[in-house]
């Protein structure tokens, strides 16, 4: 009924987050490769603001389908008090133990697979050093 609230308060946090680090990131780590000739090209490696900003977009989409689906189902309504089982005290019980269960558990899998999403694009930045034929330099832009 209002599962939605927990991965918007989530959205919210980490989208007040994300302005936070941008603005701390003064400066973009780079790679200087050389390609051989003596020419370089520069890479520059994923800042984590734009990781922040995964984080937040998958958030987002996903409470704003949820709520779609709420809304189309008439469990939320442009009318006070906005969802229809916070109007029943039974049913507003009911309605917070599935925002305890529910909306945490949905919040906690968008988080976990952002994580992991994480921990590939480390992987694949790692690889993609490791084992580039190319001689690389680390620097600052």
């Amino acid at each position: 009924m209002a599962c939605f609230i927990v991965p918007v308060a989530e959205a919210v946090v980490t989208t007040a987050i994300t302005k936070v680090v941008k603005s701390k990131e003064t400066k973009l780590e780079a790679l200087k490769v050389e390609t051989g000739k003596e020419s370089f090209e520069t890479e520059i490696k994923i800042p984590f603001s734009r990781k922040l900003k995964w984080l937040n977009n998958m958030l987002w989409g996903g409470s704003f389908l949820l709520a779609f689906e709420h809304v189309w189902h008439g469990e939320v309504v442009p009318w006070f008090p906005f969802l229809t089982a916070a109007s029943d005290p039974a049913e507003a019980s009911v309605m917070l133990s599935e925002t305890a269960t529910v909306g945490v558990s949905m919040a906690a899998l968008v988080t976990a697979v952002w994580g992991v999403m994480l921990l590939v694009t480390k992987a694949m930045e790692k690889k993609a050093l490791k084992h580039s034929p190319l001689q690389i330099r680390e620097g600052c832009i």
